[in-house]
């Protein structure tokens, strides 16, 4: 019999700080766990994977448990900047490099897909998230940069993605932005993380999932079943079981290819609409460390990056002033006329990889529980993403592309990249 524990981790140690997000929306409501249930599929968080999970499994007709011992979506979930973007942590020049063309666009295009499918959802479902399509807008500040982006649009026009070249003179004149070079991209979005993922669970409660409140400690996979300890006396048994527990690691052998950093973000008061920046396009500029910037419907701006390896809670605390004052700076050179009072800041762990990919897919020695995690900058385009590919395992399904990012997958690191927490990831908190 194979086993996992699962240590439990507050919220608190996930994130802390404000995030921006609204809580007009309805609140989950939890059931207690009063007795043993049996069900075809249990999903463990309740987060913006979770969510999604519970939405996509229970409208196949499966019984499904949506389990959290703290109220869904207040911790790796609040913590998102929703910047839904298929652009993902490498580069398509950089996974061609080291996975070949082919393999490289097959990944970049199912990002995109995921974006759009979300996309998709939100609008066939009347979601009320504050969903907006946006275009990207990649900058470097460099002429050795301004080199690299060049190639990369090319590569992308042989796949076929929707992305331009600026110059430093079309930058100037289209987004008064004073930077080298830009890769300006369609097809990317934003959304309000918290109000999609209970609008997810609601959805999900009405297709007939149990959304409980309890706590996980320890999962056994035995006879093509798995059963679930918990907090109390009650044991829940399921076909399948999905570890979507955000940036609380559960008990499993993560890849080498994985680690855990922290980032920082900040909203500022709502901004002058006439001092914001043209089509408020999704701003993300490979720096070192990197920035990144977004607009919110009542007009504020946030701002983040700065991440560095802090994974204790306490010390990734104690640097949210300093951290928000350098973001600040940043954000004041990039845009000179925002007004970078900032209304509240936040900071939080989260997972990335090497190479920029999820880890999604069966865990190793644990039959019929999978997992999803190693979202890197790309939180939710990846929770999207790791629906369809688990949703299909469960079926029965499989396609050999499910390789590119499954957890025991021998992924090399991207030349030039030895260290992720100095590159452009964009964040959790994306």
């Amino acid at each position: 019999m194979a086993e996992i524990n699962l240590a439990g981790s507050s919220h608190n140690r996930l994130k802390s700080g404000i995030p921006p997000w609204s809580h007009a929306g309805t609140k989950p409501a939890y059931q207690p766990l009063q007795d043993n249930l049996k069900v075809d599929a249990m999903v463990i968080g309740g987060g913006i994977t979770g969510a999604l999970l519970g939405q996509h499994l229970s409208e196949r007709g499966l019984s499904v448990i949506i389990i959290d011992r703290e109220t869904p979506g207040l911790g790796s979930t609040a913590a998102s900047t929703a910047m839904l973007q298929w652009e993902i942590d490498r580069t398509l020049s950089e996974l061609e490099h080291v996975y070949g063309f082919e393999r490289a666009v097959g990944i970049y295009r199912r990002s995109a897909a995921s974006v759009a499918g979300l996309s998709k959802l939100i609008v066939a479902h009347r979601i009320a998230c504050n969903l907006l399509p946006r275009q990207s807008l990649l900058l470097t500040s460099n002429q050795e940069g301004a080199r690299d982006l060049h190639n990369e649009v090319e590569l992308r026009r042989q796949a076929g993605l929707p992305s331009r070249y600026l110059e430093h003179c079309d930058l100037f004149t289209e987004f008064e932005l004073d930077r080298d070079a830009g890769i300006l991209s369609r097809g990317s979005a934003e959304a309000d993380p918290l109000l999609l993922t209970w609008a997810l669970l609601d959805i999900a409660v009405k297709q007939g999932a149990r959304l409980i409140g309890a706590s996980v400690t320890k999962l056994h996979s035995e006879g093509g079943r798995v059963s679930a300890e918990t907090d109390g006396p009650f044991v829940i048994e399921a076909e399948t079981a999905v570890l979507a527990t955000g940036y609380a690691m559960p008990g499993i052998d993560m890849p080498k290819l994985h680690r855990t950093t922290s980032s920082w973000a900040l909203a500022t008061m709502p901004q002058d609409p006439a001092m914001l920046w043209r089509d408020q396009v999704l701003i993300w500029e490979d720096s070192h460390p990197y920035l990144y910037m977004r607009t919110t419907p009542d007009g504020r701006i946030i701002a983040g990056g700065e991440d560095d390896d802090t994974v204790d809670p306490a010390i990734r605390d104690s640097k949210l002033a300093e951290k928000i004052v350098t973001i600040r700076e940043k954000m004041k050179r990039l845009w000179s006329r925002a007004d970078t009072r900032v209304a509240t800041a936040w900071c939080g762990t989260f997972g990335e990889t090497s190479d920029g990919l999820p880890l999604i897919g069966a865990v190793p020695s644990m039959p019929q529980v999978y997992a999803a995690y190693g979202y890197g900058g790309n939180g939710i385009t990846f929770s999207y993403l790791a629906t369809q590919v688990i949703g299909a395992m469960i079926g029965g399904g499989y396609r050999d592309w499910f390789d590119d990012f499954a957890l025991d997958r021998d992924a090399p690191d991207v030349p030039g990249h030895a260290s992720v927490s100095e590159d452009r990831t964009q964040s959790a908190v994306n």
